[in-house]
């Protein structure tokens, strides 16, 4: 049995490392998603015209790992009160996004928005798009498990 979340939090390298190695993850893929353009391409994308976040895909079991638990580790992975932005990276396609295949999904996402939104942790609003997940596309592979195929552990951010 598995499941499939999709979230936006910068940098498409960077979020998959995170996740990749997660006990209870079966796998991860990076692609594009939630844009206009059918099987946009990275220079595409990097244009901000096409609407498209970069993401990650992540396949996981449920039994191993939570929807809530990946949800967590999304808020701590990255900062979700920046508008279009991640440290260096600034264009739509970084936004902070998770894009929900179901509606326990959507509920879910909203409960772990508001209970980080109240934690203090942010002096900011939080500004995570939760949207229906859309126009999902694998990007090239030469993204795929690129920071691991490098031996580096993250962007730096």
């Amino acid at each position: 049995m598995s499941e499939i979340a999709v979230f936006g939090a910068g940098c498409f390298w960077g979020v998959e490392e995170r996740f990749r190695t997660l006990s209870g993850v079966n796998s991860t893929e990076v692609g594009y998603c939630g844009g206009n353009l059918p099987n946009p391409s990275y220079k595409e994308v990097c244009t901000g015209t096409t609407d498209h976040a970069e993401v990650v895909k992540i396949d996981f079991n449920p039994r191993d790992i939570t929807y809530r638990e990946l949800l967590d580790i999304f808020f701590r992975s990255h900062n979700p009160t920046t508008l279009n932005r991640q440290g260096p990276d600034v264009g739509t396609q970084y936004r902070s996004v998770v894009f929900y295949s179901t509606e326990e999904q959507k509920v879910i996402a909203e409960e772990v928005l508001k209970e980080q939104q109240e934690s203090g942790r942010f002096d900011l609003p939080i500004v995570t798009q939760i949207v229906e997940l859309n126009n999902y596309f694998a990007a090239e592979e030469y993204h795929q498990k690129y920071l691991y195929k490098k031996g580096v552990t993250s962007c730096g951010l």
